[in-house]
């Protein structure tokens, strides 16, 4: 390929052109195929060429494209609030959504409304906002300040507002020997109320929390009662709980709302890459009718407008997602082929030398690799070794998503798996032989 004018993620990389979606196939300019294993990043949730999806979009683009939100409505964005708001968990009330372009744009817009709200409730002294390590929430800079990433955040530290930090439940290295998962997880969740009593009550804002972390940690589900016990104490505290669903939402878990599995719901919480699965950029925040009240009863306004908000197109497309979804029943095949990924991983990675952990909800499920099992002591960072496996399952057709840093934000590999939720048993099985054989390629080397 000719010199690319394109800013590229990597300037020295030489990508092959995609040019077609076939089912979970990717497919680029020489004809190859490639078997999307991981979404791209936990996106392409119903494959890559929906013909339902398709026709909703284009007949969208027939009728009407753009009409700002500060004259119109669009009854796209009408029905797709609708459809988010009766699906959310219980405790959520009517509620209200508003949406944007992207993960990131929903987080910097969720610590807006957060800030809102306690400025029209009469507290303005709160604002100061509390999140876990590892944790990634966006690559904006309130969104990269609220993520616990150190590696991701490093570089632009000087330009990043002051948010504080707890640990994530992550027992394969934090729970103590014979520490039961009740007292794991109330240990850890109790952290969330040492830092609102060190920060000073009357301060704190809000708390962010992946219900199943993501990239930064590798698919880590919450233990049984951590989320009860930090709605509990955020309750206590009068501080909003924002609950980052960017990634394990919208299905992901086996649940439209992977907070639902908690049996609490968030005061905030975003959504995008199921949202729309990738055939448009559409995020989302969804306000809890206690929010929403609070602000109708006092400026009645958003102060936070984005020009493509409630884009008809982009929530046309997304509507026509989720009713895939819920027609087509694929909740119930994210729960049959999820079970079936955790069993075929553990059958080839339990006792591996290299793999200290597998971990996961739904089809969501990371294997984090390590140079002594034993110990549990990771790779050096330098070897790169996720990064190298995702290289080696690429070049075997099958894409999975390679991460670093999952213990301290630098070090630690894993490879992360999101496959789509029309995935059949045979590509279920194709990704983890897949998987099995590039982590051979590389650690054999």
């Amino acid at each position: 390929m000719a010199q690319s004018s394109v800013f590229h993620r990597d300037l020295n990389s030489d990508l092959p052109v995609v040019v077609a979606g076939d089912g979970n196939y990717l497919i680029d300019a020489s004809g190859r195929r490639y078997l999307d294993g991981c979404g791209g990043a936990a996106v392409s949730c119903i494959g890559h060429d929906h013909p339902k999806v398709r026709a909703a979009i284009k007949a969208q683009v027939d009728q009407l494209a753009f009409a700002h939100t500060g004259s119109f409505t669009n009854q796209p964005a009408e029905d797709l609030a609708a459809y988010l708001v009766a699906r959310a968990p219980t405790g959520t009330g009517d509620g209200r959504v508003l949406y944007l372009g992207s993960g990131s744009e929903a987080m910097e817009a969720a610590l807006k409304l957060a800030r809102q709200y306690c400025i029209e409730k009469g507290e303005p002294e709160r604002h100061r906002i509390i999140a876990r390590k590892p944790s990634y929430h966006g690559n904006t800079l309130g969104a990269l300040a609220t993520g616990g990433h150190a590696g991701r955040r490093a570089p632009f530290a000087p330009l990043l507002i002051d948010v504080t930090h707890i640990d994530a439940p992550y027992p394969y290295r934090l729970q103590h020997d014979k520490e039961s998962e009740a007292d794991f997880a109330q240990r850890m969740a109790n952290l969330l109320e040492e830092e609102i009593k060190r920060l000073g009550p009357e301060s704190v804002m809000a708390f962010v929390a992946e219900p199943v972390v993501g990239a930064s940690l590798g698919t880590q589900p919450a233990p049984k009662g951590y989320f009860k016990r930090i709605r509990e104490i955020c309750d206590q505290h009068c501080v909003l709980l924002i609950a980052d669903e960017v990634m394990s939402g919208m299905g992901r878990t086996g649940t439209t709302y992977a907070l639902a599995q908690e049996g609490i719901a968030a005061d905030l919480t975003t959504m995008a890459k199921g949202l729309g699965a990738g055939y448009q950029p559409i995020a989302a925040v969804l306000a809890a009718q206690s929010v929403v009240d609070v602000i109708k009863a006092g400026s009645g306004k958003l102060w936070n407008g984005h020009t493509y908000m409630s884009h008809a197109i982009a929530t046309a497309g997304a509507l026509a997602v989720q009713n895939v979804i819920e027609n087509e029943n694929l909740l119930d095949n994210v729960i049959k082929r999820g079970a079936q990924l955790e069993t075929a991983l553990r059958a080839a990675f339990a006792q591996h030398p290299h793999v200290g952990d597998i971990r996961g909800r739904g089809l969501f499920w990371t294997v984090e690799l390590v140079a002594d099992r034993d110990t549990k002591a990771p790779f050096d960072p330098a070897e790169s070794i996720a990064m190298k496996i995702g290289a080696a399952a690429k070049a075997r057709g099958v894409m999975i998503y390679p991460a670093q840093g999952c213990i301290d934000g630098v070090h630690g590999d894993h490879v992360l798996l999101a496959p789509s939720y029309t995935s059949t048993g045979a590509e279920i099985a194709l990704i983890v032989q897949t998987l099995v054989a590039a982590v051979s390629d590389v650690l054999e080397q």
